[in-house]
């Protein structure tokens, strides 16, 4: 790879490939691990925040693979999530664990426990907890933090 300046550039003419959008990779992480059939999503964030959204639709029955193109094919539980035998670990992505626990609190008659790193389990999920309960999920918090228990 080269730089090159050119004064007085009249056009510009090529391509160029934007990095993997943060936001956008967990959305889609999550949705194609919830539909039915297989996504095929390009252009991932490589940052560990969205993996961990991965692992975790991975650990809720969706089949992850990581292509050697960079793509990622994502077989979706078409809805209906297997109770894992582990918590989920949401890593250091708040996230992660903010969106997934909206995802699975209508999931019955599933339990989850949605873990993260010490940095993670020191962030309020009090305002996660709130809304989720008054739709009807009982969440568990320790002292208004994360592990965060859905029942």
């Amino acid at each position: 790879m080269s730089t090159q300046l050119i004064r007085p550039a009249r056009t510009l003419q090529g391509s160029l490939t934007v990095p993997g959008d943060k936001s956008i990779s967990h959305r889609y992480a999550m949705l194609a691990g919830l539909a039915e059939g297989t996504s095929q999503l390009s252009n991932f964030s490589t940052g560990a925040d969205p993996h961990s959204s991965l692992g975790c639709m991975k650990a809720l029955g969706a089949k992850v693979v990581k292509n050697p193109d960079k793509t990622i094919e994502v077989t979706g539980t078409g809805g209906r999530l297997r109770e894992p035998s582990e918590p989920l670990d949401c890593g250091n992505s708040g996230s992660t664990m903010r969106m997934l626990a909206g995802l699975i609190a209508s999931h019955e008659p599933h339990d989850f426990t949605l873990i993260g790193d010490m940095s993670l389990n020191h962030r309020p999920m009090e305002r996660i907890r709130e809304p989720l309960t008054r739709m009807g999920a009982v969440i568990a918090l320790v002292g208004g933090h994360a592990p965060m228990a859905i029942h």
